[in-house]
């Protein structure tokens, strides 16, 4: 920690959305109901997969811990966010900008992950439908999410260190709501080849690699579905991956465009808000708008309320 101490840059300023002055109060209004959206129905999920014993199947059990991940995600700079947008101070500490940054990325690389065991799932269960209970067993699901978790801190955890032992001697402005490797590396006194190297090399553990097997699965589900001659079958089989699907394409359109080239630009915090809050909100209404089980349960649920 000798390298830190030496530091001058004891805190940043994250200047978030300053340049819009005049939009602060609606920028500020827009985004706490897109929290709050998100936030609540993401619960709802939560508590929907939770209370519903025909919703107790593996796909259910991912999007239920899919929909936590996001309600965690979202937590760690929506919050910091709102408070930049009408505080006069947009300060953030030395330690709580690298520990934002910490969480932040481990958990939008536990999403990538889980998607792609998503994927995964949903390529057993049309391509492998006889085996598909004894392999996705309770226990396995539970590993699987684990995993994701464990990897995901694991990996984030190296460029983290090697940017957090970087000279910092001003400026200390971030042009960002929040505190992101490579926005922050941009900073550095010290020459950025090593810690751009290193996001690089991440970024392709951490997007490229879920992204490939994402799209190996959906190829394979696609290929098997264009084999079936029902077209009621090719509608079911289609319909199960369909949500996930769309989830997934929202989610790495924006994360791709920014991590793979990691030098930051002006346009990052745009993009950004796509996928910390947007997307966010919009998957509630993606999981199950577009999930017969689900319309189905919230059909029953509403039947019952009105009996």
């Amino acid at each position: 920690m000798e390298s830190v101490n030496k530091t001058t840059v004891n805190e940043f300023i994250l200047l978030a959305f300053s340049s819009f002055q005049q939009f602060q109060i609606l920028i500020f209004i827009t985004i706490l109901l897109m929290y709050i959206i998100s936030v609540s129905g993401n619960l709802a999920i939560i508590v929907l997969v939770k209370s519903t014993s025909t919703l107790h199947t593996p796909m259910y059990f991912f999007i239920s811990v899919f929909a936590g991940l996001e309600i965690s995600f979202m937590s760690v700079t929506v919050p910091k966010l709102l408070a930049n947008l009408i505080m006069a101070s947009r300060k953030i500490t030395f330690t709580g900008c690298f520990v934002q940054m910490y969480i932040f990325n481990s958990l939008g690389v536990t999403e990538c992950y889980l998607l792609s065991v998503m994927a995964v799932d949903r390529d057993l269960a049309i391509n492998n439908p006889l085996r598909y209970n004894a392999i996705m067993s309770n226990a396995f699901c539970i590993e699987l999410c684990v995993l994701s978790w464990i990897v995901s801190f694991m990996i984030v955890s190296v460029p983290t260190i090697v940017t957090i032992y970087a000279k910092f001697c001003g400026p200390n402005e971030i042009d960002h709501f929040v505190c992101d490797l490579a926005v922050v590396q941009n900073l550095s006194c010290s020459d950025p080849f090593i810690s751009n190297v290193t996001t690089r090399i991440a970024a392709v553990f951490v997007s490229l690699i879920p992204f490939i097997i994402i799209v190996c699965c959906y190829v394979h589900i696609i290929i098997s579905i264009l084999k079936i001659k029902d077209k009621a079958g090719k509608n079911k089989a289609f319909s199960t991956c369909s949500s996930h699907l769309i989830a997934a394409g929202l989610f790495y359109v924006s994360v791709i465009i920014v991590y793979i080239n990691p030098s930051g630009s002006r346009y990052d915090k745009f993009l950004a808000l796509m996928y910390t809050v947007i997307i966010p909100m919009l998957n509630p209404f993606i999981y199950s708008l577009r999930n017969k089980d689900v319309k189905r349960v919230i059909r029953k649920s509403i039947t019952c309320k009105v009996n």
